[in-house]
C-alpha cells in the first residue's frame, strides 16, 4: 500500500492480551506492514475475542490523511484484465483508507468479495487480515495470513500478527514456531522486536515467567538514544518483572524509559504505583 499522504497500519501486541489499536509505518513490496503498540499485561484471553485495551500514548496519534489511498497490486492486472484490475485497485484503496481511519467492519465489507475473486492477490489477503485482526476474529485471521505466508513465498512481514492471532487462540506451539521463523529470517530490528513481545507473552500466557523474561532480556540494554521499538520491547520487560514479583527490576526499568522519554505511554503511572 502506498500513497504520498498516509501511512499504512500497526498492529497491538504486549505479553499479554491484546485488542488492536492504532499506529502508523511505511509497509514493504506494496504489502500491508504493522507494529506492535505496547499496553499492560492484565492476563490471558478470554477466547472470544475481548480483552482489557492499552492504555494510550499521551502524544497525539497521527491520523491518517485525507489524501486518497493507494494499494501496489502489481499481478492484478495479469489476474483479471485491465478494467477490471482499475475496478480492483479502487476498491482496495477505498479498504485500505477505511482501515487507516479505524474503520474496520467498512474495510472488511469491501476485501471480502475481492478476496472470493483473486483469492491469489496477496494484498487483498494482507489487509484483509489484518482487519480480521483488528476485528479480533482471530480463526478468520489466521486462515487469511497463513494463505498470505503460501503466496508471497514464505515472508515473515505478518509473522508477529499471526503469533498474536495464534496466541489469542491459546494455540503456543504455533506461536514458538513462527518466532524461530522469524528470529532465523531476521528481517529487521523493529519486526523481531514485535515477534519477541508476542513470544514471550504467550510463554507468560503459560505461567512460565522466567522464559517470557529470558525472552525479552537476553543481549538487551536500552541505549541511550534508544527508538520506540527499544522502549516497547523495555516497557513489555519490565511489565513481565512486575508480575513475576520482582519489583526492583521492575521500577528500575521503568525509571529507565521514564529518562528517556517521559510520556511514553503510562510509564509515570507505573512508577507512581511503587511509591
Amino acid at each position: 500500500m502506498s500513497s504520498a499522504d498516509s501511512n499504512p497500519p500497526r498492529r497491538s501486541g504486549s505479553s499479554g492480551s491484546r485488542r488492536p489499536t492504532d499506529g502508523d509505518r511505511e509497509p514493504q513490496s506494496g504489502l500491508v506492514r504493522s507494529d506492535p503498540d505496547i499496553w499492560i499485561d492484565e492476563g490471558k484471553v478470554d477466547g472470544k475475542g475481548g480483552a482489557p485495551k492499552p492504555p494510550r500514548s499521551k502524544k497525539p496519534r497521527k491520523r491518517a490523511a485525507k489524501a486518497k489511498v493507494t494499494v501496489d497490486a502489481p499481478k492484478l492486472k495479469g489476474m483479471v484484465g485491465n478494467k477490471r484490475a482499475a475496478v480492483l485497485t479502487d476498491r482496495l484503496g477505498q479498504a485500505a483508507t477505511a482501515y487507516l481511519e479505524d474503520r474496520y467492519f467498512d474495510s472488511r465489507r469491501i476485501l471480502k468479495p475481492i478476496v472470493e475473486e483473486v483469492p491469489a492477490l496477496p494484498e487483498a489477503r494482507d489487509l484483509y487480515g489484518l482487519t480480521l485482526y483488528r476485528l479480533g476474529q482471530w480463526s478468520p485471521a489466521v486462515e487469511q495470513l497463513e494463505e498470505l505466508i503460501n503466496l508471497t513465498n514464505n515472508t515473515t512481514d505478518q509473522h508477529p500478527v499471526l503469533a498474536d492471532c495464534y496466541r489469542a487462540m491459546g494455540k503456543h506451539d504455533r506461536v514458538e514456531e513462527l518466532w524461530l521463523e522469524l528470529r532465523e529470517a531476521s528481517p529487521s530490528a523493529e519486526l523481531v522486536t514485535e515477534g519477541r513481545i508476542v513470544a514471550a507473552g504467550s510463554k507468560a500466557d503459560q505461567g512460565n515467567y522466567p522464559a517470557a523474561i529470558a525472552i525479552l532480556s537476553k543481549g538487551f540494554k536500552i541505549p541511550k538514544s534508544p527508538e520506540e521499538f527499544h522502549l516497547r520491547r523495555a516497557y513489555a520487560l519490565a511489565d513481565l518483572y512486575e508480575r513475576s514479583g520482582d519489583v526492583l527490576q521492575a521500577k528500575s526499568i521503568f525509571e529507565r524509559i521514564a529518562r528517556a522519554d517521559s510520556d511514553y505511554l503510562d510509564v509515570l503511572e507505573r512508577l507512581d504505583a511503587f511509591a
